[in-house]
């Protein structure tokens, strides 16, 4: 580890609770080390606020490895920061300088309120979550692995797409906050595979008309969501959604949705 350090100084939201106002204060962060990561760094500020019997500050965070998408800071007005293909947990001080001031605030989205300071309620991908992304066939004891044939490609983009780890950059990066690259994530690993195939079209339907229910905006083809993506989830998945769910909308004019939907 390096024995260099310096000092930046934070510009933190605070806010005591939901609804309650809130406002920036400012904290200095002094003897940083490069290789601390930016929780790293939040943890020794909070030491010292803590020390001097202030309240230290509130953010989430569990695996520290860019697994669990717990971490959602946005770091000067970027969700997890400056970099591509990383969380804010994966975020390393030697990205600032000697005398850097860095903003920190939570995801902003109106379907993620604030619980408190820069942790905020993401349990509507919960809600879209149990809509729609299972499968419900009883599958018994572990099958051979090669007794249902998966073509490689379809099996690269599904692995591609079962990468989202539901951290919320995509909304909070989208000027309408919308949750399409997350729902297509989720319909698609599904969709890709033959398991997924009997509920297809109840899936895509179910999740999207919740993810509208819970106010998430409208795609208008910006693709910050990508960008922000920690995981690079392609927005190429969100145009694959929209195929799936104009033709589960056809089918299901011709018969109900729940008897299911063949894959196309």
């Amino acid at each position: 580890m390096s024995t260099k350090t310096f000092s930046v100084t934070l510009r933190v939201w605070r806010q005591s609770g939901p609804g309650k106002p809130g406002k920036f204060v400012e904290y200095p962060a002094t003897g940083v080390n490069p290789d601390m990561s930016f929780l790293e760094m939040l943890d020794v500020v909070n030491d010292e606020l803590t020390a001097k019997g202030e309240e230290p500050i509130a953010f989430a965070h569990d695996c520290r490895e860019g697994i669990c998408g717990t971490c959602s800071l946005t770091i000067d007005g970027k969700p997890h920061g400056p970099h591509r293909g990383v969380a804010s947990c994966q975020t390393y001080m030697r990205s600032y300088e000697e005398g850097d001031t860095i903003v920190v605030e939570p995801f902003r989205a109106r379907p993620f309120p604030v619980l408190k300071d820069l942790i905020t309620d993401r349990s509507a991908f919960d809600a879209i979550q149990q809509a729609g992304g299972f499968i419900s066939v009883r599958t018994g004891a572990a099958p051979e692995a090669n007794a249902v044939p998966v073509p490689k490609e379809a099996a690269d983009l599904a692995m591609d797409a079962a990468q989202c780890i539901g951290c919320g950059a995509c909304v909070a990066a989208c000027k309408n906050a919308s949750a399409m690259l997350f729902v297509a994530a989720k319909v698609s690993h599904l969709g890709l595979l033959p398991q997924g195939q009997p509920e297809r079209d109840r899936r895509v339907l179910a999740m999207v008309s919740t993810m509208d229910t819970l106010g998430f905006g409208g795609c208008t083809n910006q693709y910050e969501c990508s960008a922000a993506c920690p995981k690079l989830i392609s927005h190429d998945f969100i145009a694959r959604m929209n195929r799936d769910y104009a033709k589960a909308i056809f089918r299901s004019a011709f018969k109900p949705v729940a008897a299911g939907g063949e894959g196309a």
